[in-house]
């Protein structure tokens, strides 16, 4: 004779006869996402025993999943789990050290204890003010200066909104409390080019060390280094002199990982001079089994590209620069492309930038002066052609 189904405690479930003659447990496994409401789960069977056993089991398999996410979260646990399971799968191995170490660093000593439904837009105003003047890492006893760049203030800012953000959606929050938090004023870095007098003496330092190929190549297409650094052999069409980008490789905890660009823009064809093609054919005669445009003479793999860097600051010091970034010879490309009569939305895809108004707003220091040499000319014509600067005067 089967057990007709009785009241049972709260968190047990509940168990009842159906008409069809099956058992069927059922039981609440925490809230649904986007309504909020509980979210109801039911087990099957041919008996009571049957589904007694298989709604402990589910119960119990829910509450520790629930115990993983629990309501009573701090930030750092929420933070913690919403980079494992919603940021992780979908980034870069380079963005998600990057994510890692700004939650260390900088969010979770400040206002990783409190409780996530307790923090407030003061609390993280309050840490941007902070990490501010003394957010740096002090990684050896010489560091004196302790104050950080708006820079990665701004990172922390959208770090923080992104996962703020899903806790809303979850309605573990009501609202995000980074919404009404003020970051400090973006601040431009220098951006510092190559002369266009001094760049004979840098090709020709690195020439002297068999790497002329390469960073000729870098200043007549504006590569970033990592992209630089993944061609190879294959991506050179010398009859088009084109180049495919495709890839791009950076270093990892020792490692080399190649990956996809930075942005589906960054997937690009880049034109190069014929020069530059000719350097590259010569360059391949002297490693022609190798698949690598570039190969390290150390490993005969790709360059680490610290290791290119190092190389670059070396090529610097012998043609008598300082103070510029390998990254700023792609600036140094796109300053001698505009200056050169190329236009934006050219220069744009060239560089792999997601719009020509971010490639506008970078160098708008050098179309300003494009504007204020060609208003010039102008004058200069009108000059000409009508003989007086005056504004206002009549014109016969």
């Amino acid at each position: 004779m089967e057990k007709i189904a009785k009241r049972r405690k709260n968190g047990e479930g509940s168990i009842r006869h159906r008409k069809d003659g099956r058992w069927e447990g059922r039981y609440t496994a925490g809230n649904d996402a986007d309504t909020g409401k509980p979210l109801s789960k039911s087990v099957m069977g041919k008996t009571y025993e049957e589904v007694q056993e298989k709604l402990s089991k589910a119960i119990s398999d829910a509450n520790i999943a629930l115990n993983k996410y629990p309501e009573r979260m701090t930030v750092t646990e929420w933070m913690t789990v919403w980079f494992e399971t919603y940021s992780l799968p979908t980034i870069r191995p380079s963005t998600a050290d990057a994510y890692h170490s700004c939650m260390k660093n900088h969010i979770f000593p400040h206002i990783g204890d409190i409780a996530l439904t307790g923090l407030t837009s003061l609390d993280i105003q309050i840490m941007y003010n902070k990490i501010k003047t003394s957010g740096r890492v002090k990684r050896s006893e010489n560091t004196t200066d302790l104050s950080l760049g708006s820079r990665v203030i701004h990172c922390v800012h959208a770090l923080l909104h992104q996962c703020l953000e899903q806790a809303v959606k979850e309605r573990r929050i009501p609202y995000n409390p980074v919404d009404a938090c003020k970051p400090p004023p973006k601040e431009k870095p220098e951006m510092r080019v190559i002369p266009p007098e001094k760049i004979g003496l840098y090709l020709s330092a690195a020439d002297k060390r068999g790497l002329l190929p390469m960073f000729f190549l870098e200043l007549c297409s504006g590569l970033r280094r990592g992209e630089l650094l993944a061609l190879v052999w294959s991506d050179l069409d010398v009859r088009s002199r084109t180049i495919s980008v495709t890839k791009q490789v950076a270093g990892r905890k020792g490692e080399l990982v190649v990956s996809a660009p930075k942005t589906p823009n960054s997937t690009r064809t880049v034109s190069i001079p014929g020069q530059a093609a000719e350097l590259l054919i010569a360059e391949h005669a002297k490693h022609p089994d190798s698949p690598y445009m570039f190969p390290s003479p150390k490993t005969g793999k790709m360059y680490y590209p610290d290791s290119v860097s190092r190389l670059h600051k070396k090529i610097l010091s012998e043609a008598g620069l300082k103070n510029i970034r390998f990254h700023d010879l792609r600036h140094t490309f796109a300053t001698l492309a505009l200056q050169n009569g190329v236009d934006i939305k050219t220069l744009s895809s060239m560089l792999g930038h997601y719009s020509a108004g971010f490639t506008l707003d970078t160098y708008a220091h050098v179309t300003d002066k494009m504007q204020r040499e060609a208003a010039k000319k102008v004058g200069k014509f009108m000059k000409q052609a009508t003989g007086t600067y005056c504004a206002g005067a009549a014109v016969s």
